[in-house]
């Protein structure tokens, strides 16, 4: 059995598994990623071609958070050679009550945000309905994962960073000099042991970890978007974010609604957050019926560009905490990064930042990221 020492390996490789690397790697810092499926795989959550950038946040934590998002994305791309946010705005409307406080918050970050009446917004983006006044932000948009994580992952290793795929990490066992890994590479069984893990696992974070650390409670759940097809192809679309109302055209509502258009895909729309709890390694990529039936009713009454009798369905896994704030933290020689609960792709060179600091010793994470904050168990 073949064994190996190294310093900090990094224990998933998606959208914040390659974040973190890059950031490691351009300190100059030996590391290894692991990742257990192929490139471009379509097993957790960061594949397909579009994500909101939604600067819809008032906390201060997070709108930092996104004003170095927007720097350090810029940066991804320059270095890249890549475009990996396309600034369409991003258009937030129905009954979300702090609205005021976000357009306040964003405006003292020096992000765009206004106001604009409904028949305003229905002018400039016809394809969506609007029933009161709608919060834009120019600064927000669509980001692209499909190209950003090769990105990362390929400067990552520019900068001397070993990126290794279709290894499954298969055991964590912590020592008192380090971490011990057992793994499956390609059928045969391979020991590491490393100085520190950063673990970013996702939906397999706690199957990964088992009962070895004490995480807030982790759900996972298969979520199942759209694309619908355009009916208006002169229509502009931003990304939009609707929050419902109580009157009886809101019946039957799971959530409020997400969405944006995928470049040659369609209109993306979504529940957030609602669909069945599953295992990761156990899913049925199949849509729950009554859920698809209620975004195509949704899609008719309030996307007017789309026809909503025509789409395709999209699976992907939400990793939730329930106070839906981040896990960043690090226990003994662990870093982990989990519960991204369907809003952390906007942050993911953040968050690589982030655990790179606390692999490091460089920095903290803020305090309501913390694995032991109260209420998450």
């Amino acid at each position: 059995m073949k064994t190996q020492h190294l310093d900090t390996v990094v224990i998933g490789g998606g959208a914040m598994g390659s974040a973190a690397a890059w950031a490691l790697a351009s300190r100059g810092r030996d590391v290894t990623l692991l990742e257990q499926f192929s490139p471009g795989h379509r097993n957790g959550a960061s594949h397909g071609a579009t994500r909101n950038f939604n600067p819809g946040y008032a906390d201060p934590d997070y709108v930092a958070m996104l004003a170095e998002a927007v720097r350090l994305w810029d940066e991804l791309a320059t270095d890249g050679g890549e475009r990996l946010l396309a600034r369409t705005g991003v258009v937030n409307h129905g009954t979300d009550p702090r609205l005021g406080d976000v357009r306040n918050a964003l405006r003292g970050a020096g992000l765009r945000a206004e106001f604009l009446p409904a028949a305003e917004a229905a002018e400039r983006w016809r394809g969506i309905r609007f029933d009161q006044e709608v919060l834009h932000m120019p600064d927000g948009g669509q980001l692209n994962p499909d190209a950003a994580l090769p990105v990362m992952q390929r400067l990552a290793a520019d900068r001397g960073a070993d990126i290794r795929h279709r290894v499954t990490v298969l055991d964590v066992a912590v020592a008192d000099d380090g971490v011990r890994l057992t793994l499956d590479a390609g059928g045969r069984t391979e020991v590491l042991t490393a100085r520190q893990a950063v673990v970013t696992a996702g939906a397999w974070t706690a199957k990964l970890l088992g009962g070895r650390v004490s995480l807030p409670r982790l759900t996972v759940t298969q979520e199942q978007p759209a694309h619908f097809a355009i009916r208006d192809e002169d229509a502009l679309w931003p990304g939009f974010n609707h929050v419902p109302g109580q009157g009886p055209e809101f019946a039957g509502w799971y959530s409020p609604v997400y969405g944006m258009q995928t470049p040659g895909e369609g209109i993306k729309a979504g529940w957030h957050g609602v669909g069945p709890v599953v295992d990761p390694d156990r899913r049925s990529f199949t849509p729950e019926p009554a859920q698809m039936a209620a975004l195509q009713r949704y899609a008719r009454t309030w996307l007017p560009g789309v026809d909503a009798d025509s789409l395709t369905d999209i699976s992907c896994t939400y990793t939730t905490t329930t106070d839906e704030n981040f896990v960043l933290d690090r226990i003994g020689p662990l870093v982990i990064g989990a519960g991204f609960s369907g809003h952390g792709f906007k942050f993911t060179p953040v968050v690589g930042r982030i655990l790179a600091d606390l692999a490091t010793g460089e920095g903290a994470a803020p305090a309501i990221f913390s694995a032991s904050r109260p209420g998450v168990r």
